[in-house]
């Protein structure tokens, strides 16, 4: 470390502490000179290099947050070299990485003020993993450390933990195992005072259990706080200078003057007719301004309508808090009207349509041999396999707009996986369920929490294609607006209320608790007991969304659909793999080769075989059991006479497996010779009687007849 030369003269300032019993180490003036700023951050092995610019100057042009968070996987880290045979350089970034990406960036992005439109960009880059643990919390303790270094108006520092509950209790930084085994696996974001970031994955737990987990992690957090408050007392960084793109103070009274009388009650209708009466009197607005401003106007357009959008935020809020009504006129607990249908799609394994208001979702599933699980190739793990499969898509006509149609963005794989973690916890093993599983969402309209419309949607369409799930999950998107201290809780947002809300949540689960939550803040944090009181209102919602569920399909279809793959499965000793296997293949290719189905082997000796045609599967289960079996005393088999000797005949009964049938076990009474009952070649049935210690098979014909 001594060694290491500072090009811009800076020594090399080190913190340490203590987080969940191991040491915590922050270093800078280390690496990455000529970044805004960057922190090298050691937690036991795994090393982050978190690194954070800023832009000079706003962006122009710019209505959002130009902030960009990434965070690199690197093979070398976990000593691996990529197990793709063509491709061993990191690429375009996995879903694991664009997902624990969206996860530091949630926290992060509202701690900017509103209206800064600098260009951020944040990178943590994995340098050293410690494969005991996942090292996604220490990148974003090292992003939130590098953007507070930056002098960049930063309201941090914040950290986070991912919590699983071992044995009962909660424990940060466990295992992979440990999180497995786990009825939960929870990630918690938050600052010094507030808790600003929640994602979990769970096993049917309660909303008690989730709310608990979220006060522990945020007070086994605070030491990582603390240290980063302590690097920045010991760099204090310069701050930098900044300006603010806000609505001008004079247009927003203007625009706050010319929407008066015009919203609240005027425009508190069911949607899509609000949505229309917002649009219209937008185009009105505009007309308007343009007559009393003319030839101004269209250079200062945008901030016109930037500021006509918060008078609606602003009216939003104003009828909650006031009038405890929503901009369509519902009250704060109540449901969009809800209507669902299965079993649409013909020729498909499993579909679904689930409504809910002006949101509405396509779900498709499909069902395949266990072979046609993705692999998994990443950083942290390799040939892994996902059996379960949920893809989410929405076009931009979902929303009416027309937009160009790409691959999956960060939103639709974040959106999809959400829901796929939502049914993960009642699916059935592969023991009991032995098919791959893929299921697709097409979102069909979008007003709000689409991710909980894909959630319903898949659910009906896994039962309507007899995939034996546990229990029913069913989810609800929250939201919650704060005045002052008083929090109003909201049950199935729609657009309106997301935008101009503090909070929205989704929560999905069981009637015996949550499989997973998703939370973010837009203000600064909230305390955890109000985000207790938002648990326990969720649970009612999704109860009553799961109520209506059930009267459309009450428990999983009974068969499969004509057209889906028929299964059967066979668990046999490893070490007889080998024998369906055969040299270079040869055994496995013939049986596949004439009976039509497909076979896929396992290392533990599971054997499945798939086929549309039960005949097929009735042969090739037939042949394996031939070539694996294990003899079995007491049993009658066919068997062929192999060699004919003068005291008996040795006779094959399972393919090469011989046994001896003494001439005194050929027939009733005496037998004289042994071809006057059996010649080689002759097909009998034989009785397996005994096996003695020198493993010899002692066969009767004789008793196979009786």
């Amino acid at each position: 470390m001594s060694n290491i030369i500072n090009p811009f003269g800076k020594d090399i300032t080190v913190v340490e502490t203590e987080l969940c019993g191991k040491p915590l180490k922050f270093e800078i003036n280390r690496l990455g000179f000529r970044a805004s700023a960057s922190v090298m951050v050691t937690y036991g092995e795994t090393v982050v290099l978190g690194t954070a610019m800023v832009g000079k100057k706003p962006v122009s042009g710019m209505d959002y947050f130009p902030l960009s968070i990434d965070y690199e996987e690197k093979f070398y880290a976990a000593g691996k070299i990529s197990g793709s045979r063509f491709i061993k350089r990191e690429g375009r970034p996995s879903d694991e990485a664009v997902l624990i990406g969206r996860l530091i960036d949630r926290p992060i992005r509202p701690l900017f003020p509103k209206g800064y439109r600098q260009e951020v960009q944040a990178v943590a880059t994995i340098l050293s993993m410690d494969p005991s643990f996942r090292p996604d919390a220490v990148a974003m303790i090292a992003l939130s450390t590098a953007l507070s270094l930056t002098g960049a108006p930063f309201d941090g520092p914040i950290a986070g933990l991912r919590v699983a509950r071992v044995n009962g209790e909660f424990k940060a930084f466990a295992t992979r195992e440990e999180i497995e085994a786990s009825d939960l696996d929870l990630v918690v974001a938050g600052t010094e005072k507030a808790v600003i970031m929640v994602e979990a994955g769970a096993s049917e737990v309660s909303e008690t259990v989730v709310g608990d987990g979220i006060a522990w992690a945020h007070e086994q957090m605070q030491p990582a706080i603390a240290l980063q408050k302590e690097l920045i007392a010991k760099v204090n960084p310069a701050e930098l200078e900044y300006e603010l793109i806000l609505p001008n103070e004079d247009i927003q009274k203007e625009v706050d003057a010319w929407v008066d009388g015009k919203l609240g009650e005027a425009i508190r209708k069911d949607y899509p007719e609000r949505n229309e009466l917002v649009a219209v009197l937008r185009d009105a607005f505009h007309k308007d301004m343009v007559s009393q401003h003319e030839d101004q106007y269209e250079a200062l357009r945008g901030e016109y309508d930037e500021a006509f959008t918060k008078a609606l935020h602003e009216d939003v809020r104003r009828g909650i808090v006031e009038h405890k009504l929503r901009p369509d006129g519902r009250q704060l607990d109540e449901i969009r009207p809800l209507s669902s249908d299965v079993g649409l799609l013909p020729r498909v394994h499993g579909s679904s349509i689930f409504t809910r208001g002006l949101t509405q979702a396509l779900n498709i599933v499909t069902l395949a041999p266990l072979s046609y699980a993705q692999m998994v190739d990443t950083m942290e793990q390799n040939d892994g396999e996902r059996r379960y499969m949920h893809h989410y898509n929405a076009p931009g006509w979902t929303v009416g707009e027309v937009r160009r149609i790409g691959s999956p963005g960060r939103r639709e794989i974040g959106h999809g996986f959400l829901a796929e973690r939502a049914l993960a916890a009642v699916l059935p093993t592969e023991e009991e369920f032995p098919y791959a599983i893929r299921s697709v969402t097409e979102i069909m309209s979008q007003n709000g929490s689409t991710s909980m419309a894909a959630t319903c949607s898949s659910c009906l369409a896994l039962m309507d294609a007899g995939v034996p799930i546990k229990r029913p999950v069913s989810g609800i998107a929250m939201g919650l607006m704060m005045d002052g201290d008083t929090a109003y809780v909201l049950s199935d947002i729609a657009d309106a209320e997301d935008f101009a809300g503090d909070m929205d949540f989704k929560v999905t689960g069981t009637e015996n608790g949550i499989t997973a939550l998703q939370m973010d803040m837009k203000v600064h944090g909230l305390p955890v007991e109000i985000l207790r009181e938002a648990l326990e209102k969720g649970k009612i919602g999704r109860t009553k969304i799961l109520e209506h569920m059930l009267t459309i399909l009450k428990e999983p279809r009974a068969k499969l659909s004509p057209y889906a793959p028929r299964i059967e499965k066979l668990m046999i000793n490893p070490e007889k793999i080998g024998a369906i296997i055969g040299k270079g293949g040869e055994t496995i290719n013939k049986i596949t080769s004439e009976t039509g189905a497909q076979i896929d082997i396992k290392d533990d000796g599971l054997i499945t075989v798939a086929a549309v045609d039960g005949d097929a599967i009735d042969k090739a289960m037939a042949w394996i059991k031939g070539l694996t079996e294990e003899p079995e005393v007491g049993k009658i088999y066919d068997g062929k006479v192999v060699k004919v000797m003068d005291f008996g005949a040795f006779v094959q009964f399972m393919p090469g497996v011989d046994g001896m049938v003494h001439i005194s076990e050929m027939a009733e009474g005496r037998v004289e010779k042994v071809t006057d009952v059996v010649n080689e070649g002759d097909e009998v049935k034989v009785k397996l009687m005994a096996i003695d210690d020198r493993g010899r098979m002692n066969l009767s014909i004789k008793a196979a007849k009786e």
